[in-house]
């Protein structure tokens, strides 16, 4: 039977990092692994995770199972992290989640349940990842365009023009703040627009937030998810708690979904049915380190303090970058990188160019020129901004 099986293509990324590895030279720089990293090249545990998952060791009495959908104090927590202190919760469902991939995908099923013709419009380009599940789930999907390679910056109108196009029952998968893979977000502005346009075709909102605190701090990467969740009558949003709390290898997500609240209970039973399905339980320790911090104040201002210099640390580099970029290049064509948000640009070079600077000076990128910000130092930027001039960019 097995012997039937074709070896999938191999994940671009992981291979990359592969190359990185085997690469012998002392110079060589990794900007594609999509992690967060310190000057050191470390993804450091932060000091409130550290001190949460004493008090949680401390405390935890049993190592039964927890709930099917996952911890009320997480979810509430999270909530209110993400939507505000005042949010809606008798509108409200909520599933715990295998990271913030899981939250995506129980989305999907949950949006395939309630619509088996739903189609899911993306983001050109997106996270990969995304494609790969929609297409694995064999649910159809289309484009819309976002990212204008000439001036590296949102194509708002060719935007709005594709996602009009949408019909009820579909989705429209966002990126809540700094949108993978090229930095560049919406406005609050024009997420009123957004919402106005769903609201007249009909199509459901999907928001991707995984990287809520890393672009312009926690509410104002938020403010976009929250202005749909006032205007709009329903709403997916997964979250992540990889980056914001740096606890990747714990795995976890959340999934909210917003709903008139005559259909909340059914949308309730229904997540529940998914997990059952998937996993069954939920991990329930990545659940409790970020509940304990986010709900103990002292935790709570260590770790905001800890992500606000995770937070301007890249936006220190992006400027590094730009600015030694404008110097070599005599001008400002570079300057939009100091205007994305969160760890990724989509630099705008070829993968010709890519593959030169990857075989002249060891930079790792991926092929569609998305760079890691968080995988510089100080030391670096200056041989990142020579190699990408060297290559003709």
């Amino acid at each position: 039977m097995f012997g039937k099986l074709t070896a999938p293509a191999p994940d671009k990324i992981l291979a990359l990092s592969g190359l990185y590895r085997a690469d012998t030279r002392d110079t060589k720089i990794d900007l594609g692994v999509g992690v967060y990293k310190d000057a050191k090249g470390q993804t450091p545990i932060m000091t409130a995770i550290a001190k949460a998952e004493k008090l949680v060791h401390e405390t935890e009495t049993t190592k039964s199972y927890a709930s099917l959908i996952g911890q009320p104090d997480f979810h509430a927590a999270m909530a209110q992290m993400v939507l505000g202190a005042d949010y809606p919760a008798e509108r409200l469902s909520f599933l715990s989640t295998v990271g913030g991939t899981g939250a995506c995908r129980q989305a999907f099923e949950l949006a395939r349940l309630a619509n088996p013709d739903c189609t899911v419009w993306v983001s050109d380009p997106t996270w990969p990842n995304h494609l790969a599940i929609l297409d694995f789930m064999q649910m159809p999907r289309k484009s819309y365009r976002y990212f204008d390679n000439a001036s590296r910056s949102v194509d708002f109108d060719a935007m709005i023009a594709d996602i009009k196009q949408a019909k009820p029952g579909d989705i429209v998968l966002l990126h809540g703040c700094c949108h993978n893979p090229t930095g560049a977000n919406l406005t609050l502005e024009q997420w009123a627009i957004v919402a106005k346009t769903l609201l007249a075709n009909g199509a459901t909102a999907m928001i991707d937030l995984a990287y809520q605190g890393f672009g312009d701090g926690l509410a104002d990467d938020a403010a976009g998810t929250r202005l749909m969740a006032e205007q709009m009558p329903e709403l997916l949003i997964a979250a992540s708690c990889s980056k914001n709390f740096g606890i990747y290898r714990e795995r976890t997500g959340l999934l909210m979904v917003l709903t008139d609240a005559t259909a909340q209970e059914a949308t309730q039973g229904n997540l529940g049915k998914l997990n059952r399905l998937a996993y069954s339980f939920p991990p329930f320790h990545g659940q409790a380190l970020v509940a304990k911090v986010l709900t103990d104040s002292s935790l709570r201002k260590e770790w905001q303090d800890e992500l606000e210099a995770v937070r301007n640390g890249m936006l220190g580099l992006r400027e590094q970058l730009a600015s030694e970029l404008r110097q070599l290049s005599n001008s400002d064509r570079f300057d939009f990188l100091a205007q994305h948000r969160g760890m990724f640009s989509r630099l705008g070079a070829t993968e010709e160019q890519v593959l030169k600077m990857r075989a002249d000076n060891a930079i790792y990128m991926v092929g569609d020129s998305r760079l890691n910000i968080a995988g510089l130092n100080s030391t670096t930027v200056p041989l990142l901004a020579k190699a990408i001039i060297d290559a003709g960019v």
